[in-house]
């Protein structure tokens, strides 16, 4: 049994150090981050019955009517986030948590929120097995963000808004950047807004996505 579980483990690492290498290929240079996604054991934060696809480069359902991101978006939503390793990030939206594991890597503290009562409290079990004590996860609409553990250093949105929310916009601290899909429902571009120390914003608009729908006051209505 004890070799049978050390070959999976051996397998998994081989798929992941392979699933790093396509993503770098593809353009994400911060090393901090590759070294983040291989640290990351994604099979540990998908449902049963897809454990064997962790590391394809691919979004899967995770229930709820959710789904776990392709991890080059991952990447390339990480990276734009210019991490150090002393910032305090708020992520919108938990998920299956493999988000917040691999911020939980380049961050001092991650204040994650989910609106889905299943979802979070999946993420806090998966979490706590991995023995990941940086990320705490809240139950909320994430859209509010939440003042009490602001303001962040980085805030990172994982679903599809009609526009920055306001809220969000608020909690962010000078000299930090915010990243999320931002409009249709159906369709995004990813945006980063970055908040100079004398707090006027900069705002980019980078390639095309598709994001499950942010849900909230400063979302959309849920269907």
């Amino acid at each position: 049994m004890e070799r049978s579980t050390q070959a999976r483990g051996d397998r998994s690492a081989r798929a992941r150090r392979r699933m790093v290498e396509r993503i770098a290929e593809a353009g994400v240079r911060d090393e901090r981050v590759l070294r983040a996604l291989e640290a990351v054991p994604r099979h540990r934060f998908l449902p049963d019955g897809f454990e064997h696809r962790a590391y394809e480069i691919c979004s899967l359902p995770i229930g709820e009517g959710q789904t776990i991101s392709s991890p080059d978006i991952v990447a390339a939503m990480t990276e734009a986030l210019e991490l150090t390793g002393d910032e305090t990030v708020l992520e919108v939206g938990t998920g299956s948590a493999y988000q917040a594991a691999v911020l939980s890597k380049l961050a001092a503290r991650v204040v994650s929120i989910e609106r889905v009562p299943a979802l979070a409290n999946r993420a806090r079990s998966t979490l706590d097995a991995l023995g990941i004590s940086n990320v705490v996860v809240h139950l909320g609409d994430g859209s509010l963000g939440r003042p009490a553990d602001g303001p962040y250093d980085a805030i990172l949105v994982t679903a599809g808004g009609p526009d920055v929310p306001q809220p969000l916009l608020d909690q962010l601290a000078p000299g930090g950047r915010l990243v999320g899909p931002f409009g249709g429902r159906d369709l995004q571009h990813l945006v980063p807004v970055r908040r100079s120390p004398d707090g006027t914003l900069a705002r980019e608009e980078l390639g095309q996505c598709v994001f499950v729908p942010l849900v909230g006051e400063h979302g959309w209505d849920p269907e």
